[in-house]
C-alpha cells in the first residue's frame, strides 16, 4: 500500500452532505466524463495542475524568470495582470514555488494510502459520535482502482464507515470490488437516453446502468443524485424516464435531486478554461414539483444531497 498513490484535490473535513453522518470527504483527482454542467473542473484532468488566482497577485514577478517555458506574463501598468499561456505550460509547478501571495496553487497532491488514512483517522471520533464515516469522491475515484480498493479496506479494518461517490463508469475489476465492498454508493445518474448521454458527459452511459443494475441485485445501498440542469436534464421526459429506471431497483435507499448551480464557475478561471454552461436557476416550486415527480414512482426523494 506504500507504493500506491494518487491525486487528491480536496479534502473537506465535517461534511454533513455526502452520506451519513459527520464525514470526511477526500476528492481524487481524474474522471472519465467531461460533464458540461461540471461543478469540479479541476478534478477532470488525471495530474495535478497550476491554480491561478490572479487577484491575489501582488506584482513581484518572482514566477516569470523560473518559467523554463516562458508560459507566464505579468504587466504591472495601470494594474497588474498575471497571464499564464496554457497551451504551454508544463504544469511543472515551479512558478508556485516561487510565489508567496498565493496567486499561483495547485489543484492536486499526491497521497499514499497510509498518508491519506492517517489523514482521515484523525476525525475518527467525530465518526463513531454521529454515524458517520469517510466519503471517497472525485472526480471518479475507481479510475484509481486498487489505492481506492485499498483504502476502503483500510477504513473497514479500522471500523470506519465508508462510501464512494461514483458516476458509475466504472471499467476495472478492482473498481468493481471498491464499489461492492463499501457501506454505501452515491451514485450519479444523468440520463437513460444513451445519445443525449454521450452529448453531454462524452461517454455511453450503458457501463453506468449496468453497474447499477448489478450493485442493485447484490443489495448494496445506494443513493441516487440526479443532476437538474435546465436544457439538458430537466425535461418532463428525461426525468420520468430516470425514476422510473430507479424504481425497478430494490436497493436504492434515497433519491438526491442535484439542482444546478454555479459554484464551480470561479474554478474555471482558475485553470483557463472557458465556462460553457449559460443557464438560469431552477425556481424553489419547480424542484419542489420534481421532487413530487420521483415520489410518485415510490422513491425517497430530497433536494439537494
Amino acid at each position: 500500500m506504500d507504493k500506491l498513490k494518487a491525486p487528491v484535490f480536496h479534502i473537506i473535513h465535517g461534511s454533513f452532505v455526502d452520506g451519513f453522518g459527520i464525514r470526511t470527504t477526500v476528492f481524487l483527482k481524474g474522471c472519465p466524463l467531461k460533464c458540461i454542467w461540471c461543478c469540479n473542473p479541476e478534478g477532470q484532468a488525471f495530474d495535478p495542475e497550476l491554480k491561478v488566482s490572479a487577484a491575489k497577485c501582488d506584482g513581484c514577478g518572482r514566477c516569470v524568470p523560473v518559467c523554463p517555458v516562458g508560459a507566464i506574463t505579468l504587466t504591472t501598468q495601470p494594474d497588474t495582470v498575471l497571464t499564464v499561456d496554457r497551451s504551454v505550460c508544463t504544469n511543472c509547478l515551479a512558478c508556485k514555488e516561487a510565489c508567496y501571495t498565493g496567486a499561483l496553487e495547485c489543484f492536486g497532491e499526491y497521497y499514499t494510502v497510509d498518508e491519506l488514512f492517517a489523514v482521515l483517522k484523525k476525525d475518527e471520533l467525530f465518526y463513531r459520535s454521529s454515524g458517520g464515516g469517510v466519503t471517497i469522491g472525485g472526480g471518479e475515484a475507481t479510475w484509481y482502482p486498487e489505492f481506492t480498493l485499498a483504502l476502503v479496506r483500510k477504513c473497514k479494518e479500522n471500523y470506519i464507515h465508508t462510501a464512494i461517490d461514483t458516476c458509475g463508469y466504472v471499467t476495472s475489476p478492482d473498481g468493481i470490488k471498491a464499489l461492492e465492498e463499501a457501506d454505501l454508493l452515491l451514485y450519479d445518474v444523468k440520463g437513460i437516453n444513451e445519445e443525449d448521454h454521450i452529448k453531454h458527459t462524452g461517454v455511453s452511459n450503458k457501463p453506468i446502468l449496468e453497474n447499477l443494475k448489478r450493485l442493485s441485485a447484490i443489495g448494496k445501498p445506494i443513493f441516487i443524485r440526479v443532476p437538474v440542469i435546465p436544457g439538458y436534464t430537466d425535461s418532463e421526459e428525461t426525468l420520468n424516464e430516470i425514476a422510473g429506471f430507479l424504481a425497478q431497483l430494490k436497493s436504492v435507499q434515497r433519491v438526491d435531486i442535484m439542482a444546478v448551480h454555479e459554484y464551480g464557475k470561479v474554478k474555471y478561471e482558475q485553470l483557463g478554461k472557458e465556462y460553457l454552461l449559460n443557464v438560469e436557476p431552477i425556481a424553489p416550486e419547480r424542484q419542489e414539483k420534481i421532487k413530487e415527480l420521483f415520489e410518485s414512482y415510490g422513491l425517497t426523494t430530497q433536494l439537494g444531497g
